[in-house]
């Protein structure tokens, strides 16, 4: 288990400068985390490089981007993208002629899911295969991408590979009871875990976002050696997540999403950049606050967390344009709701016993249960309710403010080579925005 290490200052360092290379290893398809590094780096007049997951034909190949993917992809990244796919983990991998897990998986139901049983050894073999594609196609990637750093340029990989749930029409009914189910429709975390589905997933999680970032340092070395040899500076972020600090009764305190299935993946993410960093190779993940995406939608209650984010924009030395957020948030709520109705509310859910048992760092992460899912799904669901328009939700405001503060800690954060592992809390991203808006 990783020590809890908060950012608690806001970072200035900066050796990138124009001509240097920003290397996205992940592919940009929406609103997300990375935008605010590629904004940052944008800023500092970098070279903008990145790469395809690519796309699956009819057959369930993967290929390259065809011509109008590619131009719409570079448009969408600002930059050349190179065109070898990369799609990280092996839920789609065989030996010649054998089945993929997800072939092998594709006759579960809901009701027989948890006596569905693996051939291990088989499993495992596909592993192999998926790694030895995706590391191949990494090398090649990184051969290219060695043409396009001119000497004595500085470069920052930011790896943004995270995911891994097999295309299994079951899954879906299965993660709706697990993450959104409450009352009959309960179905415990551990369920999932203990069967030989939930245990493919976890191996898959942990090839994805987590072996990925290996794969990266491991592939792009020959890179790393001709910048550090020629005096130059590298440098490695990758997105983690374990929990964050928040403002409850006054004081920040840590507490997470539960349950979160990926979290072993994101802990062993934590261990590759420790692994880097006692190697010399100054590589960070950055544990960053819950935010609300169209991926994380099936996890009903991980927004909740960023209400208190208003609360924290005050008590951080805000002002006007502090007050401007409150402004917007409280015209998303409904007539007669209050944003401080609203932000009390949230109050009494974070210091309810049920939710208080679940802030144990050492434990995370937890698994759920009926009386926790009783609680916070319930409180997101009236939560929500108080809107004017459910497509206009306050947190996709707080998501967005979250991005824009998140982008300048990590581009800043990893030249300053803080640490392997660093959690950015909202007490950090709440000072970093009222920097950008005095």
């Amino acid at each position: 288990m990783t020590d809890l290490t908060p950012l608690r200052h806001i970072p200035t360092a900066n050796v990138f400068r124009k001509g240097d290379v920003f290397v996205l290893f992940g592919e940009l398809f929406g609103r997300g985390y990375v935008n605010g590094l590629i904004d940052e780096a944008r800023a500092a007049g970098m070279t903008i490089v990145g790469i395809t997951v690519g796309r699956r034909d009819e057959t369930g190949a993967l290929r390259p981007l065809d011509a109008a993917e590619l131009a719409e992809a570079e448009e969408k990244l600002g930059g050349r993208i190179i065109n070898v796919p990369l799609m990280a983990g092996f839920d789609m991998d065989a030996p010649e002629g054998e089945k993929n897990p997800t072939e092998m998986l594709s006759g579960i139901t809901l009701k027989t899911w948890q006596e569905e049983t693996l051939d291990w050894a088989h499993i495992e073999r596909c592993r192999e295969a998926g790694v030895r594609r995706f590391t191949t196609s990494a090398a090649q990637v990184m051969q290219e991408i060695d043409k396009l750093v001119p000497q004595g340029a500085n470069v920052f990989f930011a790896h943004t590979m995270a995911g891994g749930i097999p295309k299994i029409k079951a899954f879906l009914a299965i993660a709706n009871r697990i993450y959104k189910g409450r009352g009959e429709r309960f179905m415990s975390s551990r369920a999932l875990l203990e069967s030989d589905l939930g245990k493919l997933i976890l191996m898959n999680f942990d090839e994805v976002s987590a072996n990925t970032l290996k794969y990266l340092i491991d592939a792009s070395a020959t890179i790393r050696d001709r910048v550090t040899q020629g005096g130059g500076e590298v440098r490695y972020t990758a997105y983690g997540y374990h929990g964050t600090e928040i403002l409850i009764g006054g004081k920040y305190h840590w507490q997470t999403y539960t349950n979160y299935t990926q979290g072993y993946a994101k802990m062993r993410l934590e261990s590759v950049a420790e692994a880097a960093w006692k190697n010399g190779i100054t590589a960070t993940v950055f544990n960053c606050p819950e935010i609300r995406t169209n991926s994380s939608d099936i996890f009903v209650g991980v927004e909740l967390s960023l209400f208190p984010l208003l609360v924290a924009l005050k008590r951080e030395g805000g002002g006007a344009w502090a007050d401007e957020q409150w402004r917007i948030c409280e015209d998303l709520l409904g007539e007669g709701t209050s944003l401080q109705q609203l932000l009390d509310t949230i109050e009494g859910y974070n210091n309810d016993a049920t939710s208080a048992e679940f802030r144990n760092f050492e434990a995370w992460p937890m698994d759920n249960t009926p009386a926790l899912a009783d609680v916070m799904i319930g409180t997101s669901e009236a939560i929500t309710a108080l809107h004017k328009d459910k497509k206009a939700l306050i947190t996709d405001h707080l998501s967005s403010l979250v991005l824009e503060g998140a982008g300048p800690l990590m581009f800043h954060g990893a030249s300053e080579k803080i640490a392997p592992v660093v959690w950015l809390n909202h007490d950090i991203i709440a000072r970093q925005l009222n920097a950008l808006h005095k």
